[in-house]
């Protein structure tokens, strides 16, 4: 299987290729099953890649493929190579099984919409970028990955681009990852310099041979990495970049949040984790930028009105518990969270892209009510990915949320504190999560009382969505209208994603060895092995968080079904805007940020480019004064070797004393 490794990549490569010469020509919905097609392919290679690896004894399980040198540099050399170990599949599995159920979504989604073609083209150039970040067999091809997944969030977050809304939030997030990008970079270059290669196996021999990268120069390196990751991952404080992604069709929200880009921070961090058994405080930082993360984001999801904001800010909160889980060493729950999040996340953003479809493109939670009515199918499988989210078993989420939790209390000391933040974070997270189920598919019909051009909602979606994808205008809910369930190519993708939200948890469950699946199949990746707590210990915290989710469901119920509270209570206006990080942001850079750059602009122009330009000047000047000397005349010549003559003699006798 070793020598088909390229073939993974080279599926979407030639999806991508074939849309980019025949997309017009094959259109609506060919173009949409093509792309598919592909990425469906890709994940049949990587399950053949799987079984291959899983007949292996565990010291075997890694295939590595280098198609050609990349870099041939002096003594930098860097091949175009590919590593299939128990991490890069376990990630191409779900990047490719959750993004050819989000493709078959897409056709439906899409239709109608005239750059159909283009939509697909630029998915496949995604996942295309999204598996040569996780196959990569070293920093740099892991890199180019990475930059391409950052070029291709900026084509499809602002794919209706003439909103000049859409193009402003593709720009942040191109602009925002590149804050990230320079960490990576920066790391990159220490990693060569230290290690003298860029190669994941030769990091790994380093950290595991006599003389182990430690100290300052480990911290350094797991703290710029650290920045690498907060950009891609959305964490603070450069999480600003993700809610405004929201702008992007809805097939793009459930892509980028739920199985690839905003995943790849913490499959980088995993993947240098002999890396980060050797720092010290770095990973303390991890953690609680993680933990600080997850906290905020929840608290700003409770107040959020746009259906896909509360998710995007739920991905935010759930990246944190990532973090909190690489940050205490706890690798495996770190990539168990990630796969089941890839599970019941998608699910979340397909089904409020279902609902929205048929709401005349309005996103807005409060014109919303007793959709499960009209759409049972939807609202069926998105009460799956609540539960699954909100921590409730048998449901996936609540296996590894609290293998994450568990993990931060097995550390103790400080790490309690961490423990009580994941604790409210996850109740934050039940209690809106149960407010966005209720406000869209139980309750009173609010959109009946809507006029056509009244309250309703013109989302970014509505104004740039072909009229071919809805029976109803974009600027309003007509008089007389009924939303209805979508049609199977949508829904196929939402059954199965229940399904894989409810059982994926039995991919490693605690209660014995020979059911933690997941940690023996990435042993041989890790460095260290993680002690959870055991016995009447584990039993106590696994209650705790059972209660945490119960609570913040009835929480919810209490609030916006029997109206015990009002809602006025928890939704304040902090939240709503997002603690105003992202208002203070734009102020700075509107404000002292502007100044500031104008400043350094006339520096670099009159500085700079003056003591440039002045050297030229003086040149010059030095050039018209020395020219006059070349007259041209014999005499003139003559008589300067005379003078000079006269001088160097009168020069040795004065020196000679004659």
């Amino acid at each position: 299987m070793s020598d088909l490794l390229w073939l993974i990549p080279a599926l979407p490569l030639a999806g991508f290729l074939t849309l980019v010469v025949l997309g017009r020509r094959l259109g609506d919905p060919i173009a949409g099953w093509l792309a598919t097609s592909t990425v469906g392919g890709s994940f049949l290679v990587t399950a053949a890649v799987f079984v291959d690896l899983l007949s292996k004894d565990h010291e075997s399980r890694r295939l590595t493929q280098t198609l050609f040198t990349w870099v041939p540099a002096g003594n930098f050399e860097v091949g175009m190579g590919f590593l299939a170990d128990p991490l890069s599949v376990t990630m191409c599995l779900f990047i490719c099984g959750v993004g050819a159920l989000i493709h078959l979504y897409a056709i439906g989604y899409m239709r109608g919409d005239e750059n159909f073609s283009k939509f697909f083209l630029y998915l496949n150039l995604f996942v295309l970028s999204m598996l040569m970040l996780v196959l990569g067999d070293n920093l740099l091809v892991t890199f180019l990955g990475w930059e391409g997944v950052g070029a291709c969030s900026y084509f499809l977050i602002s794919f209706w681009h003439t909103d000049e809304s859409n193009a402003s939030a593709g720009k942040k997030a191109f602009v925002t990852n590149r804050i990230g990008d320079w960490g990576y970079m920066v790391a990159m270059f220490l990693t060569w310099t230290v290690v003298g290669s860029v190669n994941y196996s030769d990091i790994v021999a380093t950290q595991a041979g006599a003389s182990p990268i430690v100290g300052v120069t480990a911290n350094m390196l797991v703290v710029l990495f650290l920045v690498a990751a907060t950009g891609k991952s959305a964490q603070l404080p450069l999480f600003v970049w993700l809610p405004d992604a929201m702008a992007g069709p809805t097939p793009v929200s459930a892509l980028i949040h739920a199985a690839t880009m905003v995943t790849s921070g913490v499959y980088l961090l995993v993947r240098l984790n002999p890396l980060l058994e050797s720092a010290t405080w770095a990973n303390d930082v991890i953690a609680w930028v993680g933990g600080a993360t997850a906290l905020v984001a929840a608290t700003i999801a409770v107040s959020q009105n746009d259906i896909k904001k509360v998710l995007a800010y739920s991905t935010v909160s759930q990246l944190g518990f990532l973090f909190i889980a690489v940050g205490t060493g706890n690798h495996v729950a770190a990539i168990f969270h990630m796969v089941t999040h890839a599970f019941f996340k998608a699910l979340l953003f397909l089904g409020s892209g279902s609902v929205i479809a048929n709401m005349a493109h309005d996103q807005d939670m409060r014109h919303y009510g007793n959709l499960r009515r009209y759409m049972p199918i939807t609202a069926a499988t998105f009460i799956v990915g609540w539960l699954a989210i909100a921590g409730v078993p048998p449901f996936s989420g609540f296996w590894s949320k609290d293998e994450i939790l568990s993990g931060a209390f097995a550390r103790g000391g400080a790490f309690y504190g961490l423990w009580v933040v994941g604790l409210v974070a996850a109740l934050l997270t039940a209690f809106y999560m149960t407010r966005q189920v209720v406000m869209t598919f139980f309750g009173e019909e609010k959109w009946r009382s809507l006029d056509a051009g009244g309250d309703a909602h013109e989302d970014a979606e509505a104004a740039h969505h072909d009229d071919a994808h809805d029976d109803h205008a974009h600027h309003g809910l007509t008089p007389g209208f009924e939303p209805t369930e979508s049609p199977w190519i949508m829904t196929v993708p939402l059954v199965a994603l229940a399904a894989l939200a409810l059982v994926g948890g039995v991919m490693n469950l605690p209660f014995t060895s020979g059911t933690k699946f997941l940690e023996h199949w990435l042993e041989p990746v890790l460095a260290a092995e993680f002690h959870h707590p055991h016995g009447a210990t584990l039993w106590a915290l696994v209650v705790i968080a059972i209660a945490v989710a119960v609570v913040g469901i009835l929480a919810g119920l209490g609030v916006y079904v029997r109206r015990r509270v009002e809602p006025d209570v928890v939704e304040k206006d902090v939240f709503a805007h997002a603690w105003y990080i992202d208002e203070s942001y734009a102020r700075f850079a509107g404000g002292p940020g502007r100044k500031a750059f104008d400043a350094m602009a006339w520096f670099d122009r009159n500085v700079i480019d003056g003591a440039v330009n002045g050297a030229g000047w003086l040149a010059s000047r030095s050039g018209d004064a020395i020219r006059r000397l070349q007259s041209g005349q014999v005499r003139g010549y003559a008589l300067g070797m005379a003078v000079g003559a006269a001088l160097v003699l009168g020069y040795f006798v004065t020196r000679m004393g004659f």
